[in-house]
């Protein structure tokens, strides 16, 4: 992949850094990202697995960033509402996640995501309404 210099301008929140956050590949055009997360020991719930409402965060830190990289850094997003769906336990390692916005208008988005383990399995999908905010 070429070095894009959207990426030296990608927002870094927190999260990003507690999440071990990683770009792996983005479409600006179609609106869609591809992330790694770095799920460690800390994030286990009582039975092992990674706890939902880490998945869920690494979820909307997927799609929020799809919306930024179809609009530049012109905008940003704040979730509206947030769906999720956990479909299998996830296990520490990394998580992959993929966003995509699936409508713009001019003052709502529309997106989705799923996060998957290292072996293609997907532990966990989203939907999302967001409002879009001037930068």
């Amino acid at each position: 992949m070429v070095p894009d210099p959207l990426l030296e301008r990608f927002p870094r929140p927190p999260t990003a850094e507690l999440f071990g956050q990683r770009v792996l590949e983005f479409d600006r055009a179609r609106g869609t990202i591809r992330l790694s997360f770095t799920a460690t020991d800390a994030f286990l719930n009582p039975a092992g697995a990674v706890q939902g409402g880490i998945l869920a965060a690494m979820l909307d830190d997927t799609m929020g960033p799809a919306l930024w990289v179809l609009n530049g850094e012109e905008t940003y997003s704040v979730t509206i509402d947030f769906s999720v769906s956990f479909l299998a336990a996830a296990k520490p390692g990394l998580l992959y996640g993929e966003g995509r916005v699936v409508q713009r208008g001019r003052s709502i988005a529309f997106l989705e995501a799923q996060l998957g383990d290292a072996e293609g399995r997907i532990v966990a999908r989203s939907t999302a309404s967001a409002r879009i905010v001037k930068a």
